[in-house]
Parts: C-alpha cells; sequence; structure tokens
C-alpha cells in the first residue's frame, strides 16, 4: 500500500523566536518512504537537528518576525494490514522488563499515576494480567470519554479527561496509559499520521493522531483507545512518556498559528511493468 502524506503549517510570531520541531517520521518508518521526507521551511533559515532520548527526530530553527512556513509531503509504502492483535501477549514482571522500559512505568507530566492507582486496582485487579488486561482498559477508556475536538485543552492531564469524561484523542491516550502504567504495564505515547484507509470517510478535517504501545510478550504492540479498534496505515513520527515529550511544535517565545493542514490518503498501486 502506498500513502501520501504531509503537512503544512504557518505560524506568526512578533519578534525571532527560537523553535522546536518534531514533525519528522520516525526513524523506524524511513526505510519504507518511496519519496524523501523533507522538511520545507520559508523563510529559507537555518536548521539544526538531533536526535532526543527517545530516539526522535527533532529539528531547531530560530524564527524570524512574521510569518514563517513548515511543510512537507511524502509517500510512505504500507503493509496494508490492520494493527496486530496478540491475545497470547503476557505482562513480564518488573523486576525482569529491559531498563528502557521502566521509563514507561512512572508517573509523567499528563498521566498522574499516583492519583490514579486505587481506581486502576479496583477496576483491573481481577483481570488477567497481559493483552487481556490492557484491552479490558482500552474498553473503558473508550467508553468512558466523549470524542471532541471542542473538548481539546493542552493542560487537560489524564485524571482530568477521566473526570470530565470528554477529550480529543490525546485525552485517550494519556488516561489509558496511566491506567496501565497503574497496573504494571509500561505504555508509551505515540504521535504520527492516521488516515482513514479501511474505513468510512470520516467528515472531519484531517489531523495528526495520538494512540499508545505497552509492552507486552517481549515487544512493543500498538492499541488506540479512541478508535478501539484495529486500524490500517499509521505512520508513527515520534513517542515518548506523554505528549509533553513529543509536542509536534514547540515555541519559546509567542508563535500564533495561521494555518494548520494534515494531508493522509492512500494512494493507486503503482502499476506493474516488464
Amino acid at each position: 500500500m502506498r500513502i501520501r502524506a504531509g503537512f503544512d503549517i504557518i505560524y506568526d510570531c512578533p519578534a525571532p523566536t527560537p523553535m522546536l520541531l518534531m514533525l519528522d517520521v520516525h526513524p523506524s518508518r524511513k526505510p519504507d518512504l518511496e519519496t524523501r521526507d523533507t522538511l520545507t521551511v520559508s523563510p529559507n533559515v537555518p536548521v539544526r537537528s538531533y536526535l532526543d532520548r527517545f530516539g526522535n527526530v527533532c529539528r531547531r530553527v530560530l524564527a524570524p518576525a512574521g510569518q514563517i512556513r513548515f511543510s512537507s509531503e511524502f509517500i510512505v509504502h504500507d503493509n496494508g494490514l490492520p494493527d496486530p492483535v496478540t491475545p497470547n501477549a503476557g505482562l513480564a514482571p518488573v523486576d525482569v522488563l529491559p531498563d528502557e522500559a521502566l521509563d514507561f512505568l512512572l508517573a509523567s507530566r499528563y498521566c498522574e499515576t499516583d492519583q490514579m492507582m486505587q481506581l486502576a486496582w479496583s477496576l483491573f485487579g481481577h483481570t488477567a494480567p497481559g493483552w487481556a488486561r490492557v484491552q479490558a482498559i482500552v474498553d473503558y477508556v473508550h467508553d468512558r470519554i466523549e470524542f471532541g475536538y471542542h473538548h481539546a485543552r493542552p493542560t487537560k492531564s489524564a485524571q482530568e479527561a477521566h473526570h470530565e469524561q470528554r477529550g480529543v484523542c490525546r485525552d485517550f491516550a494519556h488516561l489509558a496509559i496511566t491506567l496501565c502504567r497503574c497496573m504494571n504495564v509500561p505504555a508509551r505515547y505515540c504521535t504520527g499520521y492516521l488516515g482513514d484507509i479501511g474505513i468510512a470517510p470520516v467528515d472531519a478535517p484531517m489531523d495528526f493522531s495520538a494512540w499508545f504501545e505497552v509492552y507486552l510478550g517481549g515487544a512493543w504492540r500498538t492499541f488506540d483507545a479512541r478508535h478501539n479498534r484495529p486500524r490500517i496505515g499509521r505512520i508513527v513520527m515520534a513517542r515518548g512518556r506523554d505528549a509533553a515529550d513529543v509536542a509536534l511544535t514547540t515555541s519559546f517565545g509567542c508563535a500564533n498559528l495561521v494555518k494548520f493542514e494534515v494531508i493522509t490518503e492512500q494512494l493507486p498501486a503503482l502499476a506493474a511493468t516488464g
């Protein structure tokens, strides 16, 4: 399967403003690119890149006063299969987890495990450790929260989303991650592209999406509390403890969003040659 994806984002800065961008496809998906994922910046200012502690591509720019545009468009290959379902994937005891998984058991900016521990064990303590427990958490979050873009708030935490019962995809992910961590399931936040592939078209502007991964059966497994069904065509951009680690853009000063467009669509297969 071939997927066309990209974005067109414009900010207006009253004064020169340092910015941090996490808009690249994750390095793990680079081998799948048919065309390059190249960031275009207008005006053409210097861009410096580095990998953060989680292996995400970060770019640094000094946006001049006035408008600055960030854009990219690329084609990526996908296997065209829904997210794998592995019901027999078991939960490892904390003492044998790999070191790199331990960060994803701890409380973080939007995931207050200390405040939700009692609730989590009262709801899911009876479930079988492993895939079944995580799916029970996903079912609960999916039913608990009402989705709506007008419910978005950048400061909303998992506990607040649970109380308000409203949110966007990041709130679904934060609540599910928090409940998983309370149950000693390593869980990490993911952001990226997810188009309307294999489902009925959604009457809403395309946006980036948030989901999460848990460490079960010796590997990271994909779950999506908002949609609660295996989906086709995820293109991960960044992973972290929560949304604070993988913000698409961070400005160290005033930067007013002027335009925000995201593209994700399936393309026809290439015609066979020879």
